[in-house]
């Protein structure tokens, strides 16, 4: 009996027997005594394939459904250099793989040019809604067909097809043999959550990640590697600014609290520590989530998470950032503006002190696409977000970066980074960070300085700061 492979909601099933081959022995493949056949993840389709060709076999293939699928004609992708060394690399990699490129440096046409040369039905899995849209309107410019979309309330299933990673998510196990290639954008949002998932039921043998923020080596990084392909192309921020990418320079400005406000901050942080720490102790391995459910079921802990939760308001826009921001506006009064803040209370504080606006997930997508528009024309000049501008959303005049708070970490620091760099004649962004030092947020500055792989030029600071407090470790360690 010939072998034959059909799709079965987001697995495959291995059909029939032929002597000599035991598809039981191959990597992800088991027995399913309910349906009397070998079954697999449907990512594993390719590998699979390539299994029986070596052995000179030919199955009837019933899983590739895209190639019944017509599409239309691709104008011309025109490409810089550096993304037709990417389109290259993953052509050779055997179209699979992931591609890391900084913030602004055009990944998504180096993804339209690799869905122009597949010429094959293609699913583009993006992280928000706002970056679905941004991918419909980047394929209408190139391609001449009707482009789907399924998310937003649109249910619109296309041979080139955009959605939402959560949408993928919920319809895999249908659409997991429609499409030929797997466009996954901001790709380092998975290998490491059940949303992973998604990728393993899709049949897809061509795959192409986007990202400008890999994960750093470790189980992430592999997982990605297997679902994806391995990064075959990377091109740093250093070696595009100043004719891809705007130049910039990089300010850092070291406040102190004042002291009425380090008094407040240490009695609040000190009964944090005076709970968290005995926990670390007993729990090394605990996170953070496991703190939080073991601290809201006694007294002390909630007053702890209490504390916390003052320290970081406190932290947020303190007077000292507060005069500063203040600065900093009036410095650059004629350029546009994006203000970063740790949270939505925050970016609200600034809005109202500032009469700017602000862009939070409150703000309707209408009233969000308004204010953008309003931006692009310089009628509005300042913008303030917590993390809805961090990633993905196209704001190509901003030219000045101001980081009031966040997580501190490399990755939101270089999307942050990344909305301002978008290239136009004689333009020199700036990107600004106000630091409290003697707290966690000068420690999380040094450590994400230490991870960013020498990709940026060195920081201008400005400002002095307790370097005897800054050394002290974060909450398991000391002050900062």
């Amino acid at each position: 009996m010939a072998l034959e492979l059909t799709f079965d909601r987001g697995t495959l099933l291995v059909l029939g027997r032929v002597p000599g081959v035991e598809p039981g022995a191959w990597p992800g493949v088991v027995w399913d005594p309910r349906v009397d056949a070998f079954r697999a993840p449907a990512w594993r389709y390719r590998e699979i394939l390539d299994r029986l060709g070596r052995g000179g076999l030919v199955p009837r293939d019933r899983v590739a459904a895209w190639k019944d699928w017509r599409l239309y004609a691709w104008r011309e992708v025109k490409l810089r250099p550096y993304q037709a060394a990417a389109l290259f690399a993953w052509e050779a990699a055997g179209r699979r793989g992931m591609v890391t490129l900084p913030t602004g440096s055009g990944k998504t046409w180096v993804a339209l040019a690799a869905m122009a040369s597949a010429g094959v039905p293609t699913l583009c899995v993006v992280p928000t809604r706002v970056l679905m849209h941004q991918w419909c309107h980047a394929l209408a410019r190139v391609y001449d067909g009707p482009v789907g979309m399924w998310g937003d309330g649109q249910r619109r299933l296309y041979p080139l097809t955009v959605t939402t990673s959560e949408s993928a998510y919920r319809h895999m196990a249908v659409w997991g043999q429609r499409f030929g290639l797997l466009v996954v954008d901001e790709a380092h949002h998975f290998g490491q959550s059940a949303r992973d998932l998604m990728l393993e039921m899709c049949a897809a043998p061509a795959r192409l990640g986007l990202t400008a923020t890999p994960p750093a080596p470790g189980p992430q990084a592999e997982r990605l590697e297997e679902l994806l392909g391995p990064r075959v192309f990377r091109a740093r921020l250093a070696e595009l600014r100043g004719q891809y990418l705007a130049d910039f320079d990089r300010l850092t400005l070291t406040l102190e609290l004042s002291p009425e406000e380090r008094r407040a901050y240490e009695l609040d942080y000190g009964a944090f520590r005076a709970v968290f720490l005995p926990y670390r102790e007993q729990c090394p391995g605990g996170s953070w989530a496991d703190f939080l459910h073991v601290a809201a079921r006694t007294d002390d802990g909630r007053r702890a998470l209490a504390a916390w939760r003052s320290s970081r308001r406190l932290l947020a826009f303190h007077r000292t950032k507060a005069a500063a921001l203040r600065w900093l506006l009036a410095e650059h009064a004629e350029r546009r503006v994006l203000i970063f803040t740790p949270d939505n209370d925050t970016a609200y504080r600034v809005a109202n002190e500032h009469l700017v606006m602000p862009i939070t997930c409150d703000i309707g997508r209408s009233e969000r696409a308004r204010c953008l528009e309003l931006f692009r024309e310089g009628r509005l000049r300042t913008l303030v977000s917590s993390r809805v501008l961090n990633e993905g959303v196209d704001v190509p005049e901003a030219d000045v970066g101001i980081i009031v708070g966040g997580s501190g970490g490399a990755r939101e620091y270089l999307q942050r980074l990344g909305r301002i760099l978008r290239p136009a004649p004689g333009k020199h962004a700036v990107l600004c960070e106000l630091i409290t030092c003697a707290t966690p947020e000068s420690r999380r500055a040094r450590h994400r300085e230490l991870t960013l792989d020498n990709d940026l030029p060195t920081l201008r600071h400005h400002g002095a700061g307790d370097a005897a407090g800054d050394a002290a470790g974060d909450a398991a360690g000391g002050r900062g």
